[in-house]
């Protein structure tokens, strides 16, 4: 199985882009998009939140503290406005 440290490019990886999004929007569909992936058994995803102000990226960082299928995540090394997130497909 391969881990976030693995990731070199993200090109193919499922991607979702929170720019222009508020908080709430973001969250809803941050859980959708894990919720999705987990049914086509995608384990690890990128989000892209920017970097601006910060306030995607926080909202990001708490919606995927929450998520239960989550099981690691961090900024992605080359670009620091992209999360990329490892779920958990089993449960």
């Amino acid at each position: 199985m391969m881990n976030l440290e693995d990731v070199i490019f993200t090109d193919n990886l499922p991607t979702i882009d929170l720019h222009g999004f508020d908080r709430d929007y973001a969250r809803v569909k941050i859980n959708e998009f894990i919720n999705d992936n987990r049914k086509m058994k995608n384990s690890i995803i990128v989000i892209v939140h920017g970097i601006g102000s910060g306030i995607l990226k926080a909202e990001t960082i708490n919606t995927l503290k929450k998520n239960k299928y989550v099981i690691d995540y961090r900024l992605f090394y080359n670009n620091v406005g992209m999360t990329l997130v490892k779920i958990n497909i089993d449960k």
